[in-house]
C-alpha cells in the first residue's frame, strides 16, 4: 500500500502474488484511506498515524457480519468483544472478551469492537506492535471497511474490495502488508 506522501490520508492498495521470479499484480489498485496524521515511521498510541514498514497478517479474522468466505480462522464479533489499546494493561494490544455488560479491566481507548458495525463487518489484523509489543507504540491496526474518512490508523478499502482482499489472502502464503510512501516502499 503506498501514497503520495506522509501527511496524507488516502493511499492506494495493490494486492501481489510471486509468479517464479516476478512480482504480478493480483487484485487492485484500490483507493484506500489511512490515519488522520498519515503514515508514521515512529507510531504511538492516539497519534492516528499508519505505520510504515512491512508487518504479516494476524491469525484470525473478525467481524459483526458473517465470515465473507476467508480462509483464516473466522470469529463473529458479539458483545462483550474488544480490543485492549490500554498501554499500561497488561493484554495491550490484543483482542479480549469481556463478559456482555461488564466494565472491562483495561481502559484507555480501547474499542468495543462489536459495536462499530460500519468499520468492521469483518477485518484483518495486521501484525504491528505484535512481537514483541512495546506499551503505547500502538494498537489494533487493522484493514477494515472504509467510513467515508480518515482512520485512527488502521487501512479502510471500500466493502466489496475489502472483502475481495479478505477472501484473497491465504495464511499458507505468509503474505505481509506493506505501508508507506510512494518514495519509502522500497525500504520495506
Amino acid at each position: 500500500m503506498d501514497s503520495q506522501g506522509y501527511s496524507t490520508t488516502y493511499a492506494t492498495l495493490t494486492a501481489w502474488s510471486r509468479q517464479g521470479t516476478c512480482w504480478v499484480a493480483a487484485l487492485g489498485p484500490w483507493p484506500a484511506r489511512i490515519g488522520a496524521s498519515g503514515f508514521s515511521d515512529h507510531k504511538s498510541e492516539g497519534d492516528n498515524t499508519t505505520p510504515t514498514g512491512a508487518y504479516g497478517i494476524g491469525s484470525v479474522m473478525y467481524g459483526n457480519a458473517g465470515n465473507p468466505g476467508v480462509s483464516y480462522s473466522y470469529h463473529q464479533l458479539v458483545c462483550g468483544d474488544w480490543w485492549d489499546e490500554d498501554p499500561s494493561s497488561p493484554q495491550y494490544n490484543t483482542f479480549q472478551h469481556v463478559p456482555c455488560g461488564q466494565t472491562p479491566p483495561f481502559g484507555g481507548g480501547s474499542e468495543a469492537l462489536w459495536q462499530e458495525t460500519t468499520a468492521y463487518p469483518s477485518f484483518a489484523v495486521v501484525d504491528y506492535n505484535t512481537g514483541p509489543i512495546t506499551p503505547g507504540a500502538g494498537s489494533a491496526i487493522f484493514v477494515h471497511a472504509d467510513v467515508g474518512g480518515p482512520t485512527a490508523g488502521c487501512v479502510s478499502l471500500p466493502l466489496g474490495e475489502l472483502d475481495a482482499l479478505l477472501r484473497w489472502l491465504s495464511p499458507a502464503a505468509s503474505p505481509l502488508m506493506v505501508m508507506g510512501p510512494d518514495s519509502e516502499i522500497a525500504r520495506f
